[in-house]
């Protein structure tokens, strides 16, 4: 049974990700950083449908935390990890002009950097095995911005740059990098949105409502599976047309 690790994988898009996963019959690990009791209970609550779930504390801007759980002679190092999915991520909105430093650090740490290591953890065992799957989640915001997210935006763009370089290194190792787009989705995050952004929001989506986690992680599944073995260095939109009708014209 090949084993995928899902970054922030004990809620909203990451969970539905990760049970996907273990629906199609993958040995799934997801990270946690700050609610041990939550991923508890996200984890037991997939164990008894029957999915093989394990959450492990990391966090994915620590080097040291990587090191702890994919180092050599860790249990997940002598094991392998086939598939990462990199979905850890939080925002702290706010105007560049009144932004500290430090918050836009902690924003591209865990997206950014975070995504750098998770790649760089899971690399030598993808290499050794000759056969691995990447996908980082990023967003529109990357391609179109939003404003009082530039830290947010500059984070997902990042991730889109990692995905095309790192392609150029792993893929004679038949190993896939993607990364999915996810637009509005229905998650507790998005649930604290006010109401009147949230209606702001569903106004530039051409199909006029909010995806789920359940349709990112179709998308997420499909793109590690063995059909989508030729399908690398691209970036999969799921959002309702988002994109699409806001792209420039030629």
């Amino acid at each position: 049974m090949r084993r995928a690790l899902v970054t922030g994988g004990s809620r909203g898009i990451g969970l539905a990700i990760a049970k996907k996963l273990a629906h199609s019959g993958f040995s799934v690990v997801v990270t946690y950083a700050h609610d041990p009791a939550g991923a508890e209970a996200a984890v037991h609550a997939a164990q008894a449908e029957g999915l093989q779930l394990t959450a492990v504390r990391c966090d994915v801007n620590s080097p040291h935390d990587w090191q702890a759980l994919l180092g050599r002679g860790t249990p997940l190092y002598e094991e392998g990890v086939a598939v990462l999915c990199h979905a850890a991520g939080f925002t702290r909105d706010k105007l560049l002009m009144m932004m500290p430093p430090a918050e836009f650090d902690d924003v591209l740490g865990v997206h950014l950097r975070g995504g750098f290591l998770a790649a760089q953890a899971v690399m030598r065992g993808m290499i050794a095995g000759r056969w691995g799957r990447m996908v980082f989640i990023t967003s529109p915001t990357a391609e179109l911005g939003r404003r009082g997210q530039c830290s947010y935006g500059a984070a997902k763009a990042g991730l889109g740059g990692l995905m095309r370089s790192l392609v150029w290194e792993v893929s004679r190792f038949q190993i896939t990098v993607n990364c999915v787009c996810a637009g509005l989705v229905d998650t507790a995050l998005t649930g604290e949105l006010p109401a009147a952004v949230h209606a702001e929001l569903l106004a530039g989506i051409p199909q006029g409502r909010a995806g789920r986690p359940e349709e990112i992680a179709a998308a997420v599944d499909f793109l590690v599976s063995e059909r989508a073995g030729y399908i690398t260095g691209q970036t999969l939109a799921v959002d309702g047309g988002l994109a699409a009708v806001h792209a420039e014209p030629f």
